[in-house]
């Protein structure tokens, strides 16, 4: 299987987020990488360097006010005196409709919605990169390749389409979906990060031409908690092309895997033409964040199960956090789904 990865992607190098009020060492660290490769070099992968796409794939899905923002807001940051090393918003508004803010302040906390997204001066550049490669992965599969593997960092699934969010700045996956949408008719997500993609679901919660799923800890009691409840269907035309099943906390293999087969009954449904699988490694029972207890074994079991679907397919990673078994976890998964074999 093609992996795609760029170096660019490792300075992005967050120091810290709120948790629960104080200030934590930031869990999306750079290091990431090294064991997620080490991960998709077992399972056989072939790691190849993306191309610079520009932002033509990324502003398909985001707006040109958030990605003017992204770039520039860290040089706006610095001219603040006494201000934060890297931007943190320390102000949300209640509503987003209406007036838009001047202010650097202003539009940090506009467009970012929580903590745990610092930008610093590498922030936006990396995450163009990890855009890209979700891109290449894409236009592999369009030229025929079975699957591909984008070794995103850092991630994109809770990144709206204005708004960034839980270590996230571009959506991978949904850049992803969209490129594969230049050919396809229909796309399918899958995501089976811990989290619910919200950010994801928001993007395409009123087009009837992606359907997407995400498997993850009940939001109740768990980040993002606002969105991922099982009523979330869609609205407009997108109603019921949205497809949330949250679990219990500390669910392990067997009701993960149980919840797949309900989310394959909803894809064979839709059709889709192609698939994309936002891959959180965090679901695992030893990852930092703790809240599903899904096993390595359990991982090729879940990489088995979706391949037998039968669908080209862009493996987007998503999160994962670092413990001894990440990279074990992502050769796992992508040896289930046939890494060596494809």
């Amino acid at each position: 299987m093609k992996a795609f990865y760029a170096e660019e992607q490792k300075r992005h190098d967050p120091r810290a987020f709120l948790s629960s009020g104080a200030a934590q060492p930031n869990p999306e660290k750079p290091e990431r990488v090294e064991r997620l490769l080490a991960g998709a070099l077992s399972a056989g992968c072939a790691i190849e360097r993306p191309r610079d796409h520009g932002l033509g794939p990324v502003a398909a899905v985001h707006t040109p006010e958030y990605l003017d923002f992204l770039e520039h807001i860290y040089t706006r940051w610095q001219r603040i005196e006494g201000a934060s090393a890297e931007v943190i918003p320390n102000i949300h508004p209640i509503a987003r409709n209406g007036s838009y803010p001047a202010s650097a302040v202003g539009q940090a906390g506009y467009h970012m919605a929580d903590t745990a997204c610092p930008i610093s001066g590498e922030t936006w550049q990396s995450a163009l990169w990890s855009a890209w490669s979700a891109v290449d992965a894409a236009e592999a599969v369009i030229s025929g390749a079975p699957a591909a593997y984008a070794l995103c960092r850092p991630p994109g699934h809770h990144a709206f389409a204005d708004v960034a969010g839980g270590f996230c700045f571009i959506n991978n996956s949904a850049v992803a979906a969209q490129v594969l949408r230049n050919q396809a008719s229909r796309v399918a997500i899958l995501d089976v990060d811990l989290h619910h993609g919200n950010g994801t679901q928001g993007i395409f919660y009123a087009r009837p031409d992606v359907l997407t799923i995400s498997l993850h800890a009940d939001p109740v009691r768990f980040y993002p908690f606002f969105w991922g409840h099982a009523d979330e269907r869609g609205e407009g035309a997108g109603l019921g092309y949205n497809f949330n099943l949250p679990l219990p906390r500390k669910s392990a293999d067997a009701a993960f895997l149980e919840a797949l087969a309900v989310a394959f009954q909803r894809i064979r449904a839709f059709s889709p033409d192609a698939l994309v699988v936002a891959l959180g490694l965090d679901a695992f029972e030893g990852d930092p964040f703790g809240g599903l207890s899904v096993t390595t074994p359990g991982f090729s079991r879940i990489g088995e199960a979706i391949a037998k679907l039968g669908l080209p397919t862009v493996i987007v990673q998503e999160g994962g956090y670092l413990c001894d078994e990440l990279g074990d976890n992502l050769t796992a998964f992508l040896t289930g789904f046939g890494g060596k074999a494809r």
